[in-house]
């Protein structure tokens, strides 16, 4: 419990130092882009020929930001921000669950390795440091986010306890609800994610390219291809800015991170649902319901329109089966 503590803190912390990494990189990035289309301008304007001194700056700083804007791109502060975020509330759950087992009894050895192998989980699903273990922030497929032990959820597996407080019913309701989530939830979120994935690749590619163009295009300020290079200085450089300021000023890394997780809480939901067999029906039924955010009747209800819409699209496949 005290470990678990010490990390609730420690992601607490870095995640309010990754924050100010955003506002800072975004306010400093933006500035440099802005000055050197400022400069590139003037320098283009100005009377007797380009300002060596103002066309070799405003190039020096449009390849800094393109540097800088690399950088910001591959590590995504603000979707660091929302992973330790996540880390932080997992691991006050954490806490909170110890506690309960301790308050309860005394603790056996298999709680203990219990809450470590959950330890170990968030830390792998959330790790700290960025070299060497940051999560790959434009993976080639997406898929939800796993910060529990897999193998543990497996070997509950045996019967439920006749008298439990389970039945006939609510096995099935909860048949029903795991289809649900299944079919609608996890795959809503996956889906929205992909797209946030895809918009955040193409504004992480165009940030450094516009600035890289805009370099190029004033280092031949003052040129035979003076007028279109000047263009090409100061447009570019102006579109840098918005791009940035819509990738992290919009924080689009953050929001695919919250897409990614909740498609992950999901499917806890599914494997804890068909893993579970100790605990009381009614008081599992009342923890889904409350976890999904619906009452009792509520989850009665969205089981029941499972079962309905599931039996019509059985139908409808029998039907056609018989009539080709």
């Amino acid at each position: 419990m005290e470990a678990v503590a010490d990390r609730v803190e420690m992601h607490k912390n870095i995640g309010e130092q990754r924050d100010n990494w955003n506002h800072l990189l975004l306010t400093s990035i933006n500035a440099i882009t802005l000055t050197a289309a400022t400069m590139a301008g003037i320098a283009a304007t100005s009377v007797g020929g380009p300002l060596v001194a103002l066309k070799l700056s405003s190039t020096l700083m449009y390849l800094a930001a393109t540097g800088m804007l690399v950088v910001m791109n591959k590590i995504q502060p603000s979707q660091l921000v929302e992973e330790q975020r996540n880390a932080v509330r997992l691991f006050k759950q954490l806490h909170g669950q110890i506690q309960r087992t301790l308050s309860c009894g005394t603790p056996t050895s298999t709680d203990v390795e219990e809450a470590m192998e959950k330890v170990l989980a968030l830390d792998k699903a959330y790790p700290l440091p960025l070299l060497g273990a940051m999560l790959d922030k434009f993976p080639k497929t997406v898929e939800p986010a796993v910060w529990w032990p897999q193998n543990k959820q497996r070997q509950r597996h045996s019967g439920r306890t006749d008298g439990n407080g389970w039945s006939m019913e609510l096995e099935e309701e909860m048949r029903e609800v795991v289809g649900v989530l299944k079919r609608k939830d996890t795959e809503d979120y996956l889906r929205l994610g992909k797209i946030a994935l895809k918009v955040n690749k193409i504004l992480a590619i165009s940030g450094p390219l516009l600035t890289g163009l805009a370099a190029c295009g004033t280092a031949f300020v003052g040129s035979s291809h003076g007028p279109w290079a000047a263009t090409l200085g100061v447009v570019a450089g102006a579109m840098a800015s918005v791009v940035n300021t819509m990738e992290h000023g919009g924080q689009v890394g953050m929001v695919f991170e919250m897409y990614r997780s909740t498609a992950g809480f999901f499917r806890l939901m599914e494997e804890t649902i068909e893993s579970n067999r100790r605990e009381n029906g009614e008081l599992f039924e009342m923890k889904v319901a409350l976890q999904l955010g619906r009452s009792l009747s509520g989850l009665k209800d969205l089981a029941a329109s499972s079962y309905s819409s599931s039996k019509n699209g059985d139908a409808i496949e029998e039907f056609a089966s018989k009539l080709f």
